[in-house]
């Protein structure tokens, strides 16, 4: 018996079974979904700030506020997340591409030259990003080759600048379609 997939009369439909599939073509597939792009930040007990771009953001519950991102076991950044008792969620501005390809290298000072404010919960705020979401660090779960963070929100600020968003390997800006 022969399976219809929506869309597989199309040349351009990749498909595979379950099991013992390619891994690039799993992310190919993964990519599909077009997400916001976030920089998560904290500061560490000794006061050093740090940051990384991660699409992986969510929102869990509104009673309570909860959010969550994850991040890969392999981060270099990854300690201070463990260790800190807030974290911030920048959702990006369509013109903060720099700003995101930055935060998602290993680089030493990142913060160097970027606008930010430190507020009271002591995690960076990024200045010119379309939101934001201070958390206290309130959940840690594992999964395959990631660390899940949720975060219970504390503050928050939004504005009602494009967001910055990446799909198939680009980014592209997310503004409303225009309804006729």
């Amino acid at each position: 018996m022969s399976r219809d997939i929506p869309g597989s009369h199309h040349a351009d439909v990749h498909s595979t079974s379950a099991e013992g599939f390619n891994p690039r073509e799993l992310r190919n597939a993964l990519g599909s979904f077009g997400t916001g792009v976030t920089i998560i930040t904290t500061r560490t007990k000794s006061g050093y700030i740090t940051g990384m771009t991660a699409n992986s953001f969510t929102s869990v519950s509104l009673t309570p506020p909860l959010v969550l991102w994850s991040s890969s076991l392999y981060a270099n950044s990854l300690p201070a997340f463990q260790e800190s008792s807030h974290f911030v969620v920048n959702i990006l501005a369509y013109d903060q591409i720099e700003l995101s390809n930055r935060f998602a290298k290993s680089i030493e000072d990142k913060f160097a030259d970027v606008d930010h404010i430190i507020p009271e919960s002591g995690a960076p705020v990024l200045i010119g990003s379309a939101a934001h979401f201070e958390c206290r660090n309130e959940f840690r779960h594992y999964g395959g080759d990631h660390i899940i963070f949720i975060g219970h929100v504390e503050r928050f600020a939004y504005t009602d600048k494009p967001t910055l968003m990446f799909c198939r390997g680009k980014y592209i800006r997310g503004e409303p379609i225009l309804q006729s």
